[in-house]
C-alpha cells in the first residue's frame, strides 16, 4: 500500500493510525485535513473505543463513557463543527449512601456542563470519522475488524502486520501492509505496550508506559420495558444519576434521561474501580448477579429486568497518567497517544491525539 504518487506532484505522506477511539480519530482527521494520506485500523466493528454504544432490543446503552465536559477551547471549537450531534444532559447528579439509597447531596462542578452525543455516545466519533471512510477526505480509508499485531521499520517506511477479527475471534491468516511514512498508536496503554514489545520497538517507551495505571470497570446494563412512564413518572428513584458510595458500585445512570434516547426504562451501572479490580476475572453471570443486587439496594428497584448484560472494560479509568500528551520519535516516524497520557476525560484523549498530529505535521 504505497503512498499515492501523481506525476509532477510531491507524494502525500502516508500515516497508519491504529485505533478509532477519540485520540485516534482526532489525530487521523487532523492529519487528513493537513493533506496527509490516512489509513485507520480498528479491531472493533466501528468507531468509538470507550465512547461506544451497546445496542439492545429495548434501546441503546452508553456502556462506557457516560458523558463529557468541555474546558479546552480547541475541543470546544472542534465540537462546534458538529454542534447538532451534541446535547446538554441535565444529569442532576446526587450521591447516595452505601446499601441504602439515601441521598446525601448533589455533586459535580457547577460550571461543568454534562454533554452527550445523540442518539448515542459513539455518534460523535461516527460523525467525525465518516469523512475518513466515505471519500470526503481524499486518499483516506478505514479498516474495521482489523487488529494490528506487529510493526516493522523497513528502510524509509513502515510495514504493519494485521489480522481480521470477526465476532471477537481473530482469523488465522495475516496481512502485511507497507509503505507508511508514519505510524500512530492510539490504543489503551496496555495494548500499546504489548504492541511495542511484540515489535521489539522503543524499550524506553515500554518502560514509561508500564508506569501508567488504568483501572478496569465492570458495567451492568438493565432494561425494564414494562415499566410505566406517563409524563415524568418512572420506575425507582426520582433522581437520574448517582455517584454511589456502595462498595460495589460507583455510578448509576438512567439512560432514558439523556437527550435523544428512547423512553424505555434503562439503567447503566458501573462498578467501583476497587471492586472491578478484585473481580476482574469473575464469570460474567456472577458479576451480573452481584451488581444487580447492589443496584437494587441503591435504587430500591427489586423487579427483575427483562434485559441484563455485563461488559468488562479492562482499561477504563486512568489512575496514574503518563504525564505528557503523547510520545513521538520523529526520526522513526512513530507516535503514541491516548487519554491515559493525560488523564481519563474524553477531552484528554482529544488533546492527546490533536497535539500529536500537530507535532507530526510540524516535522
Amino acid at each position: 500500500m504505497p503512498p499515492n504518487r501523481q506525476s509532477g506532484q510531491t507524494a502525500k505522506k502516508h500515516v497508519a493510525v491504529i485505533g478509532a477511539g477519540m485520540a485516534g480519530i482526532a489525530c487521523a482527521r487532523t492529519l487528513a485535513q493537513a493533506g496527509w494520506q490516512v489509513s485507520v485500523f480498528e479491531k472493533s466493528r466501528g468507531f468509538g473505543g470507550r465512547m461506544s454504544t451497546r445496542r439492545s432490543q429495548f434501546g441503546d446503552f452508553d456502556h462506557g463513557t457516560q458523558y463529557f465536559t468541555v474546558r479546552d477551547p480547541r475541543f470546544e471549537a472542534a465540537l462546534a463543527t458538529t454542534a447538532d450531534v451534541i446535547k446538554r444532559w441535565s444529569a442532576n447528579t446526587v450521591r447516595v449512601m452505601d446499601a441504602s439509597g439515601h441521598v446525601l447531596a448533589s455533586t459535580g462542578r457547577p460550571n461543568d456542563a454534562h454533554w452527550v452525543p445523540v442518539p448515542g455516545m459513539s455518534s460523535l466519533l461516527k460523525t467525525w470519522g465518516a469523512p475518513l471512510q466515505n471519500g470526503t477526505l481524499p486518499d483516506c480509508n478505514v479498516h474495521l475488524h482489523t487488529r494490528v499485531t506487529a510493526l516493522k521499520r523497513d528502510g524509509a517506511h513502515w510495514t504493519i502486520t494485521c489480522e481480521k477479527v470477526a465476532n471477537g475471534d481473530a482469523k488465522k491468516f495475516q496481512h502485511l501492509l507497507s509503505g507508511f511514512d508514519h505510524v500512530v498508536v492510539a490504543i489503551p496503554h496496555g495494548q500499546a505496550h504489548d504492541l511495542l514489545e511484540a515489535s521489539d520497538l522503543m524499550p524506553d517507551w515500554q518502560s514509561q508506559i508500564s508506569d501508567v495505571l488504568v483501572d478496569p470497570c465492570w458495567t451492568l446494563m438493565l432494561a425494564y420495558p414494562n415499566a410505566s412512564q406517563p409524563g415524568l413518572s418512572h420506575l425507582g428513584p426520582h433522581w437520574n444519576v448517582a455517584r454511589s458510595t456502595h462498595h460495589r458500585i460507583s455510578w448509576v445512570a438512567r439512560e432514558s434521561s439523556k437527550p435523544g434516547r428512547s423512553s424505555v426504562e434503562r439503567w447503566t451501572i458501573q462498578a467501583s474501580p476497587q471492586w472491578s479490580q478484585e473481580h476482574v476475572n469473575d464469570a460474567p453471570d456472577r458479576v451480573k448477579a452481584k451488581l444487580a443486587k447492589a443496584f437494587g439496594e441503591i435504587t430500591g428497584i427489586r423487579a427483575e429486568a427483562s434485559h441484563a448484560e455485563v461488559h468488562r472494560w479492562v482499561y477504563a479509568q486512568t489512575r496514574r497518567a503518563l504525564g505528557q500528551s503523547y510520545l513521538l520519535n520523529r526520526a522513526a516516524g512513530l507516535g503514541v497517544c491516548g487519554d491515559w497520557c493525560l488523564g481519563n476525560r474524553v477531552e484528554n484523549a482529544f488533546i492527546s491525539g490533536l497535539e500529536l498530529a500537530l507535532a507530526i505535521v510540524e516535522d
